[in-house]
């Protein structure tokens, strides 16, 4: 799934445990589904943030490391 999917997916899930119609059971499913999609959605963004660090072009054209709040 992509990061966009998994958000909108999160938010499935946040909805449907924020009712109360939810058994303990599906409701510990949903949990545990949700905790592996913020995983794979915080490991993406991770590693885009380790792109953009890699990589800043100057504008002279070469290539530093360059921390994204700079």
């Amino acid at each position: 799934m992509s990061f966009e999917s998994n958000l909108n997916r999160l938010e499935q899930i946040v909805s449907q445990l924020d009712g109360d119609r939810l058994d303990l059971n599906a409701s510990l499913k949903l949990f545990e589904e949700g905790i592996e999609l913020l995983r794979k959605a915080s490991l993406e963004l991770n590693e885009t943030e380790s792109k953009v660090k890699e990589l800043v072009e100057r504008a002279d054209g070469v290539l530093e490391l360059r921390d994204l709040g700079s």
